[in-house]
């Protein structure tokens, strides 16, 4: 990717690259955990040659994006996420966008698009990897999905926070290498994301999106409007793709199954074999190609 610029926001610089026509129709592709924007590095280029415009931006707590304030709460809950893209679209000047995400960026961009679906900013939604109306910390799990989802809880162990605080290369190379199960991982693709991984803030806004998500962390104040939107989950409006690996050992896809409900507007999901979590990376044409059938139609 070329070189990335900077957006202020009212809490942060955010970094983000710039790609492709600029008068092209809008992009904003959001990075999960522990990821960072290059996951999007493969998948771009079909973005392009197709004539879109493609802004790649790092989250709060990853890589080059930075807090203004020391006195900024750093949290990570997935309402934060959301409210950032809001602000960084607005910064931007976009008029009207897309919104495409991958695990926690897909929960953002889910949030960002219900807080803006009335003004029509939003032209579509896909989500990668993730299920829509899953993030109430009361939910009932079947045991499969439990047993996935041992990381989240055992960073609310000492221990655990030990581990991300003081290990947390070795902690998410093993992170890749068990959710990308049939995709052989090349080191110096890990490296150069992992880097993103030693922001100053990143630490804390990973170990507080974990435990807020369950209820073991309070939120930031400025987000409780936001939050009590987010519960229920708001109705779905604009069209919206959901592409999830047939193998994914983080977010099973039976997590993704039977949303239909949430969504009034246009809806399609399709698996994809032999896929684990990172689609992006791990099937980066065929995400492109549906990508610009889905954006297009």
């Amino acid at each position: 990717m070329t070189e990335f610029q900077y957006a202020r926001t009212e809490l942060l610089d955010i970094a983000y690259f710039d790609r492709g026509n600029r008068d092209g129709f809008p992009l904003v592709l959001l990075h999960g955990w522990p990821d960072d924007a290059l996951t999007w590095g493969r998948v771009s280029p079909g973005l392009i040659d197709a004539g879109f415009r493609v802004i790649v931006p790092y989250l709060r707590g990853f890589g080059p994006t930075r807090f203004i304030s020391a006195e900024t709460p750093r949290s990570g809950q997935l309402a934060a996420l959301g409210r950032d893209v809001v602000e960084l679209a607005d910064a931007l000047r976009l008029e009207r966008f897309a919104l495409v995400g991958h695990d926690w960026g897909a929960r953002a961009a889910a949030i960002a698009t219900t807080e803006l679906q009335a003004t029509g900013r939003v032209s579509h939604l896909a989500m990668l990897s993730v299920g829509y109306g899953t993030n109430d910390p009361n939910q009932k799990l079947p045991l499969q999905q439990i047993q996935n989802y041992w990381y989240h809880w055992y960073m609310s162990l000492p221990r655990g926070l030990e581990l991300v605080r003081d290990d947390r290369k070795t902690f998410t190379r093993y992170i890749w290498n068990v959710w990308a199960p049939n995709w052989k991982l090349v080191s110096e693709e890990f490296d150069a994301t992992a880097a993103s991984f030693e922001n100053p803030d990143w630490f804390e806004i990973v170990i507080h999106s974990y435990r807020h998500r369950w209820g073991y962390a309070v939120g930031d104040p400025r987000y409780a409007d936001l939050e009590k939107r987010l519960n229920p989950p708001p109705t779905v409006q604009v069209p919206t793709l959901v592409l999830h690996g047939a193998d994914d050992p983080c977010n099973h896809p039976f997590t993704s199954e039977c949303k239909e409900r949430f969504f009034t507007g246009r809806y399609a999901r399709k698996l994809l074999p032999g896929i684990g979590h990172f689609p992006q990376r791990e099937a980066a044409g065929e995400v492109a190609n549906e990508l610009v059938v889905f954006l297009q139609s």
